[in-house]
């Protein structure tokens, strides 16, 4: 049999490794909690230009999508989509999920109003973006 010694560096080695996982779980869980952000300036705008570019970041997701329709997210959570606007009001929808099923929305709300000169028919322009 071995001689067993009760050791103060095992000790302090064995707090400081259940400290260490206690924190890191703690770290995992905020995720599950908190669920999916996502960050867009100009909720409410009137513009222009028929076609405009939504741009934002989306934090703690798995998908994201517009108006139902998946969009691509960089690795850092940063997106940009195109959209044609209807002329009058339109009406988009951010939705994020997390890979726990948690979700968040984002709603864009954007007011076209189609700028004529001389009576001609509208054209296209640079977009303008919501961030």
């Amino acid at each position: 049999m071995l001689p067993y010694h009760d050791s103060r560096l095992t000790r302090i080695v064995l707090i400081a490794f259940f400290l260490t996982l206690a924190a890191y779980a703690a770290y995992e869980i905020r995720g599950l909690m908190s669920g999916p952000v996502i960050e867009i300036e100009n909720r409410v705008m009137e513009v222009s230009e028929p076609f405009i570019t939504i741009e934002g970041h989306a934090g703690r997701i798995a998908t994201l999508s517009m108006n139902g329709q998946t969009i691509p997210v960089t690795e850092e959570g940063d997106f940009a989509e195109g959209y044609v606007l209807a002329p009058g009001y339109n009406h988009i929808v951010l939705e994020a999920r997390d890979r726990y099923g948690n979700s968040a929305t984002r709603e864009i709300e954007i007011i076209y109003t189609p700028s004529t000169s001389s009576g001609q028919a509208p054209t296209s322009s640079p977009s303008a973006s919501v961030q």
